[in-house]
């Protein structure tokens, strides 16, 4: 493993495990505030970050074996957040169905301004580690301080809302705001874990990357490999996790690019995309199978061709 690697696996360790110490101390916070309030809406907080905190935890030993398995990583972590998802729906529109429930809306709304606040800093914290390395790991963790971070706002404004109308003509709406905002918040949270199990199982599967991403391999390789006289055949762009692997097959009219012109030309292609991927792999290669034989050999003839040089001699 290079030095800039273990930088990285340094960098992406301290990241989770800052994570973890921060979902660890939220979860028993919700835990204890959902017991004093009753409030389903943060009872959906404390599983979503509790399923957050279990995925971590055994994985934090595991990160030099999720450059390998980084897809399948998030493909469970996120199908468990769905599960969890669609579970806390279901029980909320049983909850409206029955009639709703009163909560403690004073309560509620300043327990989760305290749990903004707190989403703030870790948040800040790991986008300062980002900026050193940033993988999709790193990133899903942002992702879910960034999400606490909204529905929390989100929550304390419903609750104030709640406050509000208490002497009003809606005050009948009081029972139902609990379910009613915990539907809502999780139905937004269904939206990235679909996007993400997705996009990971076509990396998983090996499936080409985005038309957009071999287009501007393409863009890059092709002048370069020009540079000998040579023109692109057949370009493959895959991505598993945070690895990608380039294949570029190419011909030369001539027949006469060399091994240390194709050495030049991938060193210069790997140069170029140094910028646009975390881990790749670049491999140029002369595609020998891309003119007819004929075409390849224009010099050469073939046996029968010489027999009649032959019969006249």
């Amino acid at each position: 493993m290079t030095e800039v690697n273990k930088r990285k696996m340094l960098v992406e360790k301290r990241a989770m495990r800052f994570s973890f110490l921060g979902s660890a101390a939220f979860v028993a916070a919700e835990l204890i505030s959902f017991f004093w309030t009753g409030a389903h809406t943060i009872l959906m907080d404390c599983i979503f970050d509790g399923m957050d905190l279990i995925l971590i935890g055994p994985f934090m030993v595991l990160i030099p074996f999720l450059y390998r398995f980084e897809s399948l990583f998030i493909i469970l972590k996120y199908s468990a957040l769905l599960v969890v998802c669609a579970g806390t729906i279901v029980d909320n529109i049983r909850l409206i169905q029955s009639g709703g429930h009163l909560v403690n809306a004073g309560d509620v709304a300043a327990f989760e301004l305290f749990v903004m606040a707190g989403c703030l800093a870790v948040l800040f914290a790991l986008h300062t580690l980002s900026k050193k390395y940033s993988s999709q790991i790193i990133q899903s963790e942002l992702y879910a301080w960034k999400l606490d971070t909204v529905t929390s706002c989100g929550i304390a404004i419903a609750f104030l809302l709640q406050i509000a109308l208490e002497h009003t003509e809606l005050a009948w709406v009081a029972p139902y705001m609990d379910p009613l905002v915990a539907i809502v918040l999780t139905g937004l949270l269904l939206v990235e874990p679909v996007k993400e199990i997705c996009e990971n199982v076509r990396e998983l599967l090996l499936f080409s990357a985005p038309s957009e991403t071999v287009d501007h391999v393409r863009e890059i390789a092709a002048p370069e490999v020009a540079k000998y006289g040579a023109e692109i055949t057949f370009l493959e762009v895959v991505q598993t996790g945070r690895k990608t692997w380039i294949e570029i097959y190419v011909r030369e009219k001539s027949d006469t690019v060399s091994v240390r012109q194709l050495a030049e030309a991938t060193r210069s292609i790997r140069e170029k995309l140094s910028g646009d991927f975390d881990q790749y792999c670049v491999e140029v290669v002369p595609d020998v199978e891309a003119a007819p034989e004929e075409e390849r050999y224009p010099q050469e003839k073939t046996y029968a061709e010489h027999l009649p040089e032959r019969e006249a001699v």
